[in-house]
């Protein structure tokens, strides 16, 4: 059905920020079941995401608390990584899922393929991104993009599983500061190295600061020239 079938994008988030994560796991299912690639790019909630390593820390009760006392909900998430923060409306998340027919084979090119793509959307807003991150950056790791100047912009990740393969990532498009004040005790809880100067942004790297004019960028670039279905979320979960 890939090869015929329109992309479908969809868009909004809700309310629970632990059933919204869930969305995009329903959206896999989906993707799986019926060979239709998606898209997905929206703001989560405000919240600070743990994944495994960070639950399993001694450090993860204080880091927690240190969301919440700065206005973060604390979630965790089921797969690897390293602790995000997303403001509720400036930090973007992002998800191509794609059909796979075994869960071998087309890692890198996947990645490449977003890399590219987040690349070309950010410099079609004015902003010129190259691979790599600043050292002691939230959620390090060996695909990401940062500014000239060096401040982080976005992470990605990928998990593939029978039938689907999710390229996801987070982009910051404004209220650096914020985020890197509510991920400096977070990170120290954690007894992991972050640098706050680290955290950049689209609007610092001088890009726009409305996120739904970056995300409309980034859904086009995600979706390519393919043709699109457009959904609310709540389709998808209500399916």
């Amino acid at each position: 059905m890939e090869a015929d079938s329109p992309t479908l994008v969809v868009r909004g988030r809700l309310d629970d920020a632990l059933a919204d994560g869930a969305a995009t796991g329903q959206l896999r299912d989906r993707v799986a079941e019926t060979g239709q690639p998606a898209v997905r790019v929206w703001a989560p909630a405000r919240i600070v995401a743990f994944g495994r390593r960070d639950t399993r820390s001694d450090g993860y009760g204080a880091a927690a608390a240190a969301a919440r006392e700065h206005g973060y909900e604390p979630v965790e998430r089921s797969v690897g990584g390293r602790a995000v923060a997303y403001d509720g409306e400036t930090t973007l998340a992002f998800a191509r899922i794609t059909p796979v027919d075994g869960v071998r084979g087309g890692l890198d090119e996947r990645y490449d393929a977003l890399t590219r793509d987040v690349r070309g959307a950010l410099a079609g807003l004015g902003v010129d991104a190259s691979e790599g991150e600043p050292p002691e950056s939230f959620c390090p790791g060996q695909h990401s993009l940062r500014t000239t100047a060096g401040g982080k912009l976005a992470g990605l990740a990928q998990r593939v599983t029978q039938g689907a393969a999710i390229t996801s990532g987070v982009l910051v498009v404004a209220n650096r500061d914020d985020l890197a004040g509510v991920l400096a005790p977070v990170y120290r809880a954690l007894d992991v190295p972050f640098d706050p100067a680290s955290v950049g942004s689209v609007a610092n790297a001088g890009g726009p600061s409305d996120p739904d004019r970056v995300r409309a960028a980034l859904e086009d670039a995600l979706v390519g020239d393919r043709d699109r279905e457009v959904v609310d979320v709540t389709a998808v979960v209500d399916a």
